[in-house]
């Protein structure tokens, strides 16, 4: 979509409708970032609200670690005042575990409870959680039942659309999970059996939106990877907004990014050298103080790649990076990058 195509969209269309999540306003086309375990904690949806996510929602969460009270998972519900709106996603393949898991997720005062019905991980599918209920969808629909009953906020879902080819029934999942009473649904693009390999399909998400008996906010993800795509979606498939996941990791330039291109049909520059090296301290600086020196350095090793991805001469700093041991080494190097290939 060229530019001027995309302006005449922004001018047909600005007065789209407000998108509510129950009583949670999230204006006329929010983008949401993606629940991804081991990447959407604290330090990492700081950066990410600053640069324009409207609804975030915090890593997977085991609902039998919240009732054992296992450390991780419970550290998992940190959320803060500055991320909201937010939501804790929890997952789970016994009913009675996830409705008390949700009880336990609300007194930490999300805006929303979002269930899992969409990992394609092994260890969790094939045990029934995340996409492996997809394959008993009378025990999803009594889960959500139980969930929705048990806690006072909006209840979401995120799924995907089948297990395999042979089992895509997005649109009976989407009337099911609605009637017992989910106020959203996010739907990523593929089945189960794909994990994240050839081409979301985005018009079977479309099915779901357009049908007659849906009137609960749709949400789109898979393969949104530049404004532009994000336009040309938003009008193709008619989707209420778009989630954004993989495309975020080492970019969280990209919401705000989004966000202008429809706003004006024009493209924002990519962020400079300076800039990626403000948003990767002050990322590490939250990693720090979430977790603490030690684990806030070896966490963060995995970001510093993505972050540099494309700009020239950072190979040769790439292992000082991983290796530095204090927080003083890794300012150093990033300081150094700065000189080094500012000329």
């Amino acid at each position: 979509m060229d530019s001027a195509t995309a302006l005449n969209k922004v001018r047909d269309h600005s007065h789209s409708a407000m998108v509510q999540i129950g009583n949670i306003q999230l204006g006329d086309f929010p983008l949401l970032l993606a629940p991804m375990e081991d990447v959407s904690d604290p330090p990492f949806r700081a950066v990410c609200k600053e640069k324009g996510a409207d609804l975030m929602y915090t890593e997977f969460i085991l609902a039998e670690g919240l009732i054992q009270d296992a450390t991780k998972s419970i550290q998992k519900l940190d959320i803060y005042d500055y991320e909201y709106p937010m939501g804790i996603q929890i997952y789970g393949e016994k009913i009675g575990s996830m409705r008390e898991a949700a009880a336990i997720a609300e007194a930490s005062q999300p805006a929303l409870i979002d269930i899992n019905y969409g990992c394609p991980v092994k260890k969790i599918a094939c045990r029934g959680a995340g996409a492996g209920i997809l394959l008993d969808l009378p025990k999803m629909q009594a889960m959500t039942a139980e969930i929705v009953k048990r806690v006072s906020v909006p209840v979401t879902v995120k799924t995907r659309l089948g297990w395999d080819e042979s089992t895509i029934n997005i649109v009976e999942v989407a009337q099911r999970l609605q009637d017992v009473g989910i106020q959203a649904l996010t739907i990523h693009g593929r089945t189960r059996k794909q994990m994240y390999k050839g081409e979301a399909n985005w018009e079977l998400i479309a099915a779901v939106k357009n049908h007659s008996h849906i009137h609960i906010p749709i949400f789109g993800n898979g393969d949104i990877s530049s404004p532009q795509k994000a336009l040309e979606y938003k009008y193709k498939y008619g989707v209420d907004g778009i989630m954004i996941g993989r495309a975020s990791i080492g970019y969280p330039w990209i919401f705000q990014e989004i966000k202008h291109f429809m706003k004006t049909g024009a493209a924002l520059p990519p962020p400079n050298l300076q800039e990626r090296i403000e948003v990767i301290k002050k990322h590490l600086r939250c990693a720090l103080k979430w977790k603490g020196e030690r684990t806030g350095l070896l966490e963060m090793r995995s970001h510093y790649t993505r972050y540099f991805k494309g700009i020239e001469n950072i190979k040769s700093f790439r292992t000082g990076l991983v290796t530095a041991s204090t927080p003083e080494a890794v300012d150093a190097i990033l300081d150094e990058i700065a000189c080094a290939c500012a000329h």
